[in-house]
């Protein structure tokens, strides 16, 4: 993609961070978006959850305080990105309001664009989805401390976007995160 000039457009980086529950489906939204804004010419990191946590975070373990820990090291990673012009995606179930308030206040203080985006799913929905078996497990006992269910998740007060997914495609979810992407000046 280029300007009119030919020369190279430049993109405005940001962080969107998608939080909600254990298979509400942040993943699927952010995977969406990323192949539709890279289709656009945008630069394009999604950061999974599981995926930093493996890489980052494997010797934390699930308390609070380790969540906590593991939030604002993605957030790190995610603002450390965005200053260099590249569209973070982070869907990560973030379940502690203070953690999400730090990692935003990181990126106010760095002057880098960050939206938050609740995947408001009911966690009935959530447990029918189950992608990774986490609710049977839970119900089968063989699982403490599965957020939403016997761990708390504490939803956004007033994130950027509330979107509730029960009633809407993927596509149409996609389209809504493009256009608040439009509005907030990163696209």
């Amino acid at each position: 993609m280029s300007e009119p000039n030919g020369e190279p457009a430049v993109w405005q980086g940001g962080t969107v961070w998608l939080t909600g529950l254990p298979s509400a489906g942040k993943t699927t939204l952010a995977l969406g978006l990323a192949g539709r804004l890279r289709a656009e010419g945008h630069r394009v990191q999604v950061l999974d959850g599981d995926e930093v946590r493996a890489a980052l975070s494997a010797e934390l373990g699930f308390s609070k305080e380790d969540r906590d820990t593991n939030v604002r090291r993605i957030g790190y990673v995610a603002g450390l990105l965005a200053s260099h012009g590249v569209t973070v995606l982070v869907p990560v179930i973030a379940p502690y309001a203070v953690s999400r308030a730090a990692v935003r206040e990181r990126h106010a203080a760095q002057g880098v664009p960050y939206v938050e985006v609740h995947v408001a799913t009911p966690v009935e929905l959530c447990a029918d989805r189950d992608v990774k078996g986490l609710y049977a497990r839970q119900a089968a006992g063989e699982l403490m401390g599965l957020t939403g269910v016997d761990d708390p998740y504490e939803a956004p007060v007033d994130p950027d976007l509330r979107l509730p997914t029960e009633d809407r495609t993927v596509e149409e979810s996609v389209l809504l995160l493009r256009a608040l992407l439009t509005a907030r000046g990163l696209s």
